[in-house]
């Protein structure tokens, strides 16, 4: 049975990780200031400010920062930096024992959605792609905060996961199905097929974006996912946003699921709104949802957290 963390109350404290890409100092400590403005209590891992290149640490160093922060009674949001890449070289060193015996919310989006996943699948902790470290500054709308901690800091359930009102869900493909949601950007977690950490979507209701990545790209992705067998064992589709993806041998985005995801026959809700756009809908990973594209709308059936 997945596992709800403890929700997150004014003034808790906050555990800042790096664990993929190096982020400037600068930019770090502006956010951690955002949020002590905003109340909360701020412990920073040891790795936080390490650039070694591509990533920001050994995968020893970035893995121990996580566990450290699972370990810390105190901590109880644990929030990344940023993405980037290079997450995945952490997954061996965790404990996922001791990540099941100490939830906490956990939140990101981009590469972390491999760790969202993998904390899904090997400790059954339900988790958030929702707001990085990078996104506690004032361009970020207040939608996609909204939606953070209605998410995290509520037990506010059953309730729609919506978009802003100027930016419509799309129905295509008609049906009801309720499972748990399981992805998150493509590019992530296409590159855990064929290893021990490859995404299970038996039985769920698979997420999908993506960003930056030509048309030609996601279209071979999208086909690795059909031939891995990915789009067989899920029973629900919902696509976010391609946000500045250069269209390629003239086929846009939208095409690409009418020609690859349409013919699937799952039910389907595209233009969701998520991760690298400028407005984040908070989904969480391993909770229950209710697609229903007869009626356009996606509810989360369960709180992601627990009292």
């Amino acid at each position: 049975m997945a596992i709800r963390p403890p929700l997150l109350r004014a003034g808790d404290t906050i555990g800042i990780v790096t664990l993929g890409s190096p982020l400037d100092a600068s930019v770090i400590n502006a956010r951690i200031e955002t949020l002590r403005s905003m109340g909360f209590q701020v412990v920073v891992g040891r790795s936080v400010y390490a650039n070694t290149g591509i990533v920001a640490g050994s995968d020893e160093e970035r893995a121990a920062d996580l566990m450290d922060m699972f370990l810390n009674p105190q901590v109880r949001l644990i929030l990344p930096t940023r993405g980037g890449t290079g997450v995945a070289g952490i997954l061996p060193h965790l404990d996922y024992d001791v990540i099941r015996n100490n939830p906490k919310i956990v939140t990101g989006y981009s590469d972390i959605t491999v760790l969202l996943n993998v904390l899904y699948q090997r400790a059954d902790l339900i988790t958030l792609q929702s707001l990085l470290l990078i996104d506690f500054n004032p361009a970020t709308p207040a939608y996609s905060f909204d939606q953070f901690f209605l998410t995290a800091s509520t037990l506010s359930a059953p309730r729609l996961i919506q978009n802003p009102p100027e930016i419509p869900m799309v129905s295509i493909v008609p049906g009801n199905v309720t499972g748990p949601v399981v992805g998150g950007n493509l590019t992530s977690f296409v590159d855990t097929l064929g290893t021990p950490y490859e995404i299970d979507t038996e039985g769920k209701i698979l997420l999908i974006e993506e960003t930056h990545e030509p048309t030609n790209r996601v279209y071979r992705m999208l086909n690795h996912l059909k031939l891995a067998g990915k789009f067989d064992d899920c029973i629900g589709i919902i696509m976010g946003e391609c946000t500045r993806c250069p269209i390629s041998y003239n086929t846009s985005y939208e095409e690409l699921i009418n020609d690859v995801i349409v013919p699937l026959g799952k039910p389907l809700i595209t233009n969701v709104t998520t991760a690298h756009g400028a407005y984040k809908a908070a989904i969480p990973i391993g909770a229950e949802v209710n697609l229903d594209s007869l009626t356009n709308t996606l509810t989360l059936v369960e709180p992601m957290v627990s009292e």
